[in-house]
């Protein structure tokens, strides 16, 4: 019995040094731990554990823990990919809003938090927390990883003392502002604005061109792409005079997008009028 005993204690101690307060584990991860459910049952009795939803539970935060904290995304969404192991990524404008490149939101209003891969669990939709979740397949690049990068986010921002001073600071798989910007154009326009990305590029004086260019070769939507140098055009950073566009397929044949909007000569495309190239008086 005393061996029993000392199982059950040594699965306690590993479960509560790998899983930090506040953070969330499931019942695939407790399998892959040998945790039975019987313990799993004894852990939440004792207040070691406390479910939140089916099959899903949560190491209970630290008493005065901040309530930015407890109701936020931040550590439900690194609880998924780093403890349950879960592929996916941060992108579009959440992640461009996330490194600073553009504050759309009004203060108190719900964050757009858009998570793109192929094994995101369902229960992040369903927590309540401050963040209106929108996922999204792998479909504009496949499924390779080029452009995410994993990007510190700093939890103490929060105003969480034990969280700052925390061991277990992962960073967060985000895409970077090269991918990010052509996963927010391939929202437009039913779930971004072209006055939203117009913003959000007016930001992007320090975008690779390197990265750029292998991004647009992976890019498996025309309309994004199209999209993308119709605003790079209008916004002529450094950078866009080195993307090679020998190796990006733009496709053939007019695209309409937006209705009452007008044919860029260019690229094709109908867009907003204020988004055409200017005149000149030689032409545009």
């Amino acid at each position: 019995m005393s061996t029993m005993n000392g199982q059950r204690e040594t699965k306690l101690k590993q479960l509560l040094y790998q899983v930090p307060p506040g953070f969330l584990v499931d019942s695939d991860w407790m399998t892959r731990h040998a945790i039975s459910r019987q313990s799993v049952s004894g852990y939440v009795r004792q207040g070691w554990l406390e479910p939140v939803k089916s099959g899903l539970y949560r190491r209970p935060f630290s008493s005065g823990t901040s309530p930015n904290v407890v109701g936020g995304w931040k550590i439900p969404v690194l609880s998924a990919v780093w403890l349950m192991q879960h592929r996916f990524h941060v992108g579009g404008a959440s992640s461009l809003s996330l490194r600073g490149h553009a504050h759309y939101l009004s203060l108190g209003s719900e964050f757009a938090l858009y998570l793109y891969g192929s094994n995101i669990p369902r229960w992040l939709s369903k927590l309540p927390t401050e963040a209106d979740v929108k996922t999204r397949s792998n479909v504009l690049f496949g499924e390779g990883a080029t452009g995410v990068e994993n990007a510190d986010l700093d939890l103490s921002s929060d105003d969480d003392p034990e969280l700052a001073q925390s061991p277990w600071r992962w960073p967060m798989p985000m895409s970077s502002p090269e991918r990010a910007i052509l996963e927010m154009l391939d929202e437009v326009p039913k779930g971004e604005s072209f006055h939203k990305v117009d913003v959000a590029f007016e930001s992007l004086a320090n975008l690779r061109p390197r990265l750029l260019t292998t991004l647009l070769s992976l890019c498996r939507s025309v309309k994004t792409k199209r999209l993308f140098f119709v605003f790079a055009d209008k916004h002529n950073h450094a950078w866009r005079r080195h993307i090679d566009m020998s190796s990006v397929d733009l496709g053939k044949g007019e695209r309409a997008l937006t209705p009452g909007g007008r044919l860029h000569p260019i690229y094709r495309i109908t867009v907003p009028a204020d988004l055409m190239p200017k005149e000149t008086p030689n032409g545009p």
